[in-house]
């Protein structure tokens, strides 16, 4: 393989169209590889830094790795990985240093796609070895885990083909993927509102290519990882997009516009500290792919259902008789999430009262609690991510001691049911005063259905 000939580059063009999803998520993972060693997005305690072992960070950054060079050994035809891995060969055995130069010379000018595909394929696999030898040590500092992260930084965005931060808009992956919305966009008169509309719209849709790839489905630590580290770089871009739905509202002169840009604004900042300081809070430190699994299928429904209820919700200010089924097939309006909060709250309570009914009942207690453990578990997988920021460490609380019970300290974990019940009822007096829910009584019978489903 010699750069000095000038190589036809229809192969790259070629892999990227048959590619393109595999595409985009090069360009998720390389961002997202380098946000992650911002410590500020990380979901830790930044408390103690220096003598914090980032040993579990750094293995997350490996398997990140990993995930990027199977990319690339897919993208990238047999033919001309063949060619690579004899080059690299020829160089390390017959190669004088004279000629060694000159291929590197050839290389590092980036005149090509081809080139800058092959010198991104070299970076990761020499980091593949730099980053695995480190974790042998078994102990990261704080000091050497961001260097490594200014260093893989500095590669990613030298790269003049493949380097995701060139452009603030890239055009190949930032799209508006809906013809009704695009179609709203442009029946806006306001050139100005136009403008930052759109700009609006091309972010949102953004976090939902992010999310898609979000894989929620394996227990695998490097699709576990790479679904984390692009967690990570979504807190990192609703950062910025809340920096600037600050500056289009000071801008924008309709005041209704104003308002609902500031709500939307609002509930990414309430639904991002749910994800990142409580469904995420250190994370790594929690090994059970189970669990981790749980927490990173909680988070991605979270920011998909806010990102899709805010594309909805402004689109419904151009066009009010607009409905959101038709922009997202899986959309889930706020009346269900409403009525679905409410009902499964509403079950939690009726089991929760029967389990203090049968406090001098021991073997039917036992059976009672078993139930309410089980549709607890429901609750926990599914139920969860509609609960309030601010409800949700006293449930996840709550949930922890029931989970931890041991038969022998029922009086103590009877006073908690006592209590959390006060609690439940506090919240769904709370929920039934929703707009959505006006005129909308609680289907009792319904409810008698599903905990006698679970007893």
């Amino acid at each position: 393989m010699s750069f000095k000939k000038a190589e036809p580059e229809k192969w790259v063009a070629n892999s990227k169209k048959k590619y393109k999803e595999i595409f985009s998520e090069l360009d998720v993972l390389l961002k997202a590889l380098d946000r992650f060693f911002y410590i500020e997005n990380l979901p830790i305690s930044k408390e103690d830094l220096t003598h914090r072992n980032f040993y579990d960070e750094l293995t997350a950054v490996r398997d990140v790795i990993f995930r990027i060079l199977g990319i690339l050994e897919v993208v990238i035809p047999e033919s001309k990985k063949n060619a690579y891995w004899f080059q690299k060969f020829a160089e390390s055995k017959f190669f004088t240093d004279h000629t060694r130069d000159s291929f590197k010379e050839e290389l590092y000018k980036q005149d090509t796609t081809e080139k800058g595909l092959y010198l991104l394929y070299d970076l990761f696999i020499n980091l593949k070895g730099i980053v695995s030898d480190l974790l042998k040590a078994g102990k990261i500092s704080y000091l050497g885990y961001t260097n490594i992260g200014q260093l893989i930084s500095k590669e990613i965005r030298e790269n003049n083909f493949f380097n995701p931060f060139r452009k603030d808009i890239n055009p190949e992956f930032d799209i508006i993927k809906n013809h009704e919305i695009s179609d709203i966009v442009r029946s806006v008169k306001d050139r100005e509102v136009k403008k930052y509309i759109s700009v609006f719209y091309l972010y949102l849709f953004r976090f939902l290519r992010y999310i898609s790839h979000i894989d929620i489905t394996s227990q695998h630590s490097i699709a576990l990882n790479s679904s984390l580290l692009t967690l990570i770089l979504l807190r990192s871009e609703i950062n910025t997009f809340h920096n600037y739905i600050k500056k289009a509202s000071d801008r924008i002169k309709d005041e209704e516009l104003k308002i609902l840009l500031k709500s939307i604004s609002y509930q990414f900042s309430m639904e991002t500290k749910r994800v990142y300081f409580q469904e995420l809070k250190e994370i790594m430190r929690k090994k059970a792919p189970q669990h981790f699994r749980g927490k990173i299928e909680n988070s991605q429904g979270i920011l998909k259902n806010l990102t899709e209820q805010s594309i909805v919700q402004l689109a419904q200010f151009f066009k009010p008789d607009l409905i959101g089924e038709n922009i997202f097939e899986s959309f889930t309006t706020r009346l269900w999430q409403s009525l679905k909060l409410r009902e499964d709250l509403f079950v939690l309570h009726r089991l929760l009262m029967l389990l203090e009914e049968k406090t001098g009942l021991p073997e039917k207690r036992s059976d009672v609690f078993e139930s309410t453990k089980n549709f607890m578990l429901y609750f926990e997988s599914l139920t969860f991510k509609l609960l309030r920021y601010d409800d949700y460490d006293e449930f996840a609380s709550f949930f922890n001691d029931i989970f931890s019970f041991k038969e022998s300290d029922y009086n103590k974990i009877l006073e908690k049911i006592h209590n959390f019940n006060i609690f439940l009822e506090t919240t769904l007096r709370h929920i039934d005063n929703r707009a959505e829910l006006r005129d909308k009584p609680m289907d009792i019978k319904k409810i008698e259905e599903i905990v006698n489903q679970y007893l």
